[in-house]
């Protein structure tokens, strides 16, 4: 997993630079104190010398994010690994039997924490038992305080890889917050600028022709329709014309954003998903619909929303003045085709049915069903 140039892990990578720093100088004490008893004095000064130069050259490559790749990840273990392979020699077995510590000491922990750093629980605990192996070998008796020293080496490589990988998930999640607060920025700022702008021109038309008959009265519907549309756009949700992938998509959130004081939604607990087509086929439908209420009626209208397994019907109502029967035959006859093309038509390329229901005085009802398993075409 890559390390990312910047963020949460760098205050890591600096802790690890602090303790190689530290646990050298705990070296150099060590090894003033046992001078005298190592076979090869001269040989350990070289030793820790070559250890002070790698800690500098460790300090200096892992601070930049570019070098915290596998040549010097590889090449860390490797020095600490030949340190450790030749303190026996430097040290004397009879030294280490007699409790002299080997050259690195807690020194041996810088590249567990380095992996651990860089790719997290697995990769530290690879280095852990790579070291404590390396170091149970220079031992000629393995004993409990052995052991100790490997299994703590273990749980720095695990908890340490632990602790990085949270941060790297965290400074992920703090980026996707950042751009979404961004992005929620912009689209207020846009949405300003629009309702002043195109929103208003499209709701003047759909006001100033929503009682005229023909092709202006169907484009006034059509700027009701796209008023909607992007006043969901700029919203943060999808405008009920958009497919993305033409997969099952919930009918209730298509329909939800109709809600509204004039307009009650009443819609199943649980989802109720058709194809995606089908789906926005049957919104556009129900807007006609509405549009008609708006026109007609005085707004107010109730939106049911039923489940029946193999169908799905939604049915709009209102309490407005209502129609005598034929009334939408003679409309059609004078060339008023918004319910003939808005509603039947979407409905029966769909396979579906239109119950249209009223009286003078009595209000309308319209049932739209679909078929659950349409695919938006109807066979000839």
């Amino acid at each position: 997993m890559p390390t990312p140039p910047s963020g949460f892990e760098v205050p890591l990578w600096r802790a690890i630079a602090v303790f190689r720093v530290a646990s050298l100088a705990y070296v150099c004490v060590l090894a003033l104190r046992h001078f005298d008893r190592y076979a090869h004095p001269l040989a350990a000064v070289g030793v820790v010398l070559l250890m002070a130069a790698w800690t500098g050259v460790t300090a200096v490559g892992y601070a930049r994010p570019a070098r915290r790749g596998w040549p010097l990840l590889a090449a860390d273990l490797a020095v600490v690994l030949g340190i450790l392979l030749v303190s026996p020699w430097v040290a004397g077995r009879a030294a280490l039997a007699a409790g002299v510590p080997t050259l690195a000491v807690a020194w041996l922990a810088g590249p567990v924490l380095a992996w651990a750093v860089s790719g997290g629980r697995r990769r530290g605990t690879v280095a852990a038992l790579a070291v404590g192996a390396a170091d149970l070998v220079t031992r000629e008796r393995i004993g409990q305080s052995s052991l100790t020293g490997v299994i703590l080496l273990l749980l720095a490589g695990v908890v340490v890889g632990h602790v990085a990988r949270l941060a790297v998930t965290a400074e992920e999640r703090l980026h996707r917050a950042v751009e979404l607060e961004a992005a929620t920025r912009e689209r207020e700022r846009l949405a300003r600028d629009i309702h002043d702008g195109v929103l208003q021109v499209l709701a003047l038309v759909q006001r100033r022709g929503a009682h005229l008959d023909g092709e202006a009265g169907e484009l006034a519907r059509l700027a009701g329709e796209q008023e909607a549309a992007l006043r969901a756009l700029i919203a943060g949700t999808a405008p009920a014309g958009a497919d993305t992938d033409g997969g099952p998509v919930d009918l209730r959130a298509l329909l939800g954003r109709y809600a509204s004081a004039a307009v009650s939604l009443s819609a199943p607990a649980t989802p109720v998903p058709l194809p995606g087509p089908v789906a926005h086929e049957l919104v556009a439908a129900t807007a006609a619909a509405l549009d008609n209420v708006a026109r007609h009626a005085d707004g107010r209208a109730w939106v049911l929303i039923e489940d029946e397994g193999a169908t799905v019907t939604v049915s709009v109502r209102d309490e407005g003045p209502g129609f005598p029967d034929g009334r939408l035959a003679e409309a059609a006859a004078e060339g008023r085709l918004g319910v003939a093309r808005s509603i039947r038509g979407r409905l029966a390329d769909l396979g579906g049915t239109v119950r249209i229901t009223s009286a003078p005085g009595a209000g309308t009802e319209v049932e739209l069903t679909v078929p659950r398993g349409s695919d938006g075409a109807r066979e000839e």
